[in-house]
């Protein structure tokens, strides 16, 4: 677990999954689909079916619920692009709109990192975005990703094509921010 101020991030626990279907799956096309790779299908499901694999993501290292007065409004996540486990990737979703640019985002990422490079023995955290997801970008912006990359035109939303956005950040970097951000 780790916290700063009101917000928490932390494994999921059993008591959090209904909550977690309810921002995820329970509607057809909620709001925060339209900038977590809207491109991708989403598909609401009933809580049964959920629960069926949901208890999958309990004490997972790799996927935990963010907080705000201990109600769950999010998730942080990672994942591996390669075999090595060498290259990962962080993800962040707010589900609920009125949690959208007040900071809670790059808060919670912030403690994501810092979790990732106390636990994990990597050289760099990377995070990819589109180009449609300009609060994403300013997210990793602000906590010194740099752009390392930007696919022309690959993603494809609402009749228009835009690019996908990789940006990451070195243990090195990290570690010569202010001390708010190091590990």
């Amino acid at each position: 677990m780790y916290k700063d101020k009101d917000l928490i991030i932390r494994p999921v626990e059993e008591q959090d999954l209904l909550r977690l279907w309810e921002l995820i799956y329970k509607e057809e096309a909620p709001e925060w689909k339209k900038w977590d790779a809207p491109y991708f299908p989403h598909k609401s499901m009933p809580y049964e079916q959920f629960i069926e694999t949901a208890m999958n993501w309990v004490d997972v290292d790799s996927f935990w619920v963010i907080t705000i007065n201990d109600v769950v409004c999010g998730i942080v996540s990672y994942y591996f692009e390669d075999e090595q486990k060498k290259w990962l990737e962080v993800g962040i979703v707010l589900h609920e709109a009125h949690n959208w640019s007040r900071g809670i985002g790059t808060r919670a990422l912030e403690l994501w990192i810092t979790h990732i490079f106390n636990s994990l023995s990597l050289v760099r955290v990377g995070l990819t975005t589109w180009s449609g997801n300009e609060r994403m970008i300013r997210v990793g912006e602000k906590l010194g990703m740099k752009m390392e990359a930007r696919i022309r035109k690959v993603r494809y939303y609402n009749g228009k094509y835009y690019d996908s956005i990789r940006m990451g950040i070195l243990r090195e970097e990290w570690e010569s921010l202010e001390p708010s951000m190091s590990i």
